[in-house]
């Protein structure tokens, strides 16, 4: 007959044998050959994997292709001639630049090439030397063409500060167009529909008709087309 002693002693001899078994389980699952852990995928790791998932980056790279260059614009599309405007028109110019005549020339055997622009309008500043150019080419392929630069600025300041901190071959002076109905009525002959969407380019021809009306900016591939326009030699 075992005493309250020995049910004592049982009880330690069972809690030490749980206590072993669980040890040796320890160390059979420490034994255990590890799967090494997977990266950590954080916000810019999954954004990665998503956006690489499909195709490696050698094939990526082997089968991409060259973006074709944009093709020209087609210019002058169903436009009707309009006669160009008459009048005086107010000019700007830097300090040491040139003056302008007071009235732009139409109608005098000569190309007239009108560029609606102002100083608030970033490409129509960017365009500014490319047409600069353009202009260069023509006259050297035999086109007698003289450029108008037409400010529609607001603030005759900003327009002043523009021109001031142009270069000696760059755009240093301009005619100007006020707000107010005179502007409307000289642009609106040209044919233009909205003066708010700068720049607009007006090619009048010879004759003093505008033989085409080009909303927004020239771009490189153009020059062909505008050459085609004025019957420049190629």
């Amino acid at each position: 007959m075992h005493g309250r002693g020995d049910q004592s002693e049982c009880v330690r001899l069972v809690g030490r044998l749980s206590a072993l078994t669980v040890a040796l389980a320890g160390l059979g699952c420490d034994g255990a050959t590890k799967e090494p852990p997977g990266p950590v995928v954080g916000r810019s790791n999954a954004v990665t994997a998503q956006s690489g998932a499909t195709t490696p980056a050698s094939t990526a790279s082997a089968s991409a292709k060259p973006l074709a260059p944009a093709a020209p614009k087609k210019l002058c599309v169903d436009q009707s001639a309009k006669t160009a405007p008459k009048g005086a028109v107010k000019t700007a110019s830097a300090p040491g630049a040139t003056a302008l005549p007071s009235s732009i020339s139409f109608g005098v055997g000569k190309w007239i090439w009108v560029n609606l622009w102002a100083a608030w309008c970033g490409p129509c500043k960017e365009e500014m030397p490319r047409i600069l150019n353009f202009h260069s080419r023509l006259r050297t392929a035999g086109v007698m063409v003289d450029l108008a630069f037409v400010s529609l600025d607001d603030d005759e300041r900003q327009l002043q500060r523009f021109l001031a901190a142009q270069p000696e071959a760059g755009v240093r002076a301009s005619y100007w167009l006020p707000e107010g109905a005179g502007r409307d009525s000289w642009i609106q002959a040209l044919g233009v529909k909205n003066a708010g969407e700068l720049p607009v380019h007006a090619l009048v021809a010879p004759s003093g008709q505008v033989a085409c009306l080009i909303q927004g900016a020239v771009e490189d591939s153009d020059y062909a087309a505008i050459a085609k326009i004025m019957n420049a030699s190629q």
